[in-house]
């Protein structure tokens, strides 16, 4: 529950677009609300202080029609919440205001029931496109236009009344959208009910422009750097966390060319190598025998000494 703190407020609508609500209240003023905020979206001074009676919007939500208790029935554009236009009526203030399908403008005020032509609302029109008096029946309250018909119902004291508007009507009837077919069965019905609970979008996601749904959203350079800062932080906290690793010790040189090429060919073995094998094989053996007991050279030394330490032997 939302305070507009403009005084009462009587007459409510929805755009169709952008499923923005519309609230006319006392004091001439339009709000836009949408349920993800708690203050109104826009205001709009309408009618200059005199009470908003009625509301309509047309199906692409490009055009808002207000009636007043001025006598005045003014078109706003959205896109700009600039007065394009007005008309005035008489006989009445304006109570019951809808757009059909293809774009005619239904006014209720008084006894009567006035309706511009499709483009009355883009384009001021000189003279309406046909009008209905009602005597006897008292001032009308409602005015709507029925769907996929050239029908428009009018309610006032003495009851509700139908009468033929040609053209207000869309005559292609598409049933591929939800809950438009009136021709669905039960099942059909059914299916659609589910569908539209799958499709069915968050309330916050209603704002006045509809195509920021599924788009991507700018970045703020100051929560950006927030986000680089904390991602810093983490990664951080976990390399302090990680045990240490042992380095390994690698010499230096050992991807060089030349020692890869140096280590290929100690495995390589030709006639050299088994020559060069075979000399200090033999050398080793040489020198075991000389340094064994029954060697040759035992008494090389006690000969090659002087004869005063001869007897050291």
């Amino acid at each position: 529950m939302h305070r507009s703190k403009l005084g009462p407020c009587s007459v409510m609508t929805q755009n169709p677009s952008n499923a923005i609500v519309h609230l006319g209240h006392t004091n001439g003023t339009v709000t836009l609300w949408s349920p993800a905020s708690n203050e109104p979206l826009v205001k709009m001074l309408c009618h200059g202080g005199a009470p908003i009676r009625s509301l309509a919007i047309d199906r692409s939500g490009t055009y808002m029609v207000t009636g007043g208790a001025d006598s005045y029935v003014r078109i706003w554009d959205l896109r700009m919440y600039r007065q394009t236009h007005s008309y005035s009526v008489v006989g009445g203030v304006p109570c019951g205001l809808d757009i059909s399908q293809r774009g005619v403008l239904g006014i209720g005020h008084g006894s009567h029931a006035t309706f511009w032509g499709p483009n009355a609302i883009k384009v001021k029109a000189k003279e309406p496109y046909m009008r209905h008096e009602m005597p006897g029946c008292g001032p009308v309250e409602t005015l709507r236009f029925r769907p996929f018909e050239d029908v428009c119902g009018i309610g006032h004291q003495k009851g509700v009344s139908s009468i033929v508007i040609p053209g207000s009507g869309e005559a292609n009837l598409d049933t591929t959208e939800y809950n438009i077919n009136p021709y669905q069965d039960t099942r059909q019905r059914r299916e659609g009910e589910v569908r539209a609970l799958l499709d069915k979008l968050s309330p916050d996601m209603i704002a006045l422009d509809p195509g920021t749904v599924g788009t991507v959203e700018s970045s703020d350079p100051y929560l950006r750097r927030e986000r680089i800062q904390d991602l810093e932080e983490e990664a951080n906290r976990r390399k302090e966390n990680e045990p240490k690793k042992k380095e390994k010790n690698k010499m230096r040189g050992r991807s060089k060319i030349q020692k890869k090429i140096g280590r290929k060919q100690k495995n390589v073995i030709d006639e050299q190598i088994l020559k060069l094998r075979e000399a200090r094989e033999q050398e080793r053996k040489e020198e075991k025998r000389a340094k064994s007991p029954g060697g040759k050279n035992m008494n090389k030394p006690k000969d090659d000494a002087p004869a005063a330490l001869k007897r050291f032997f």
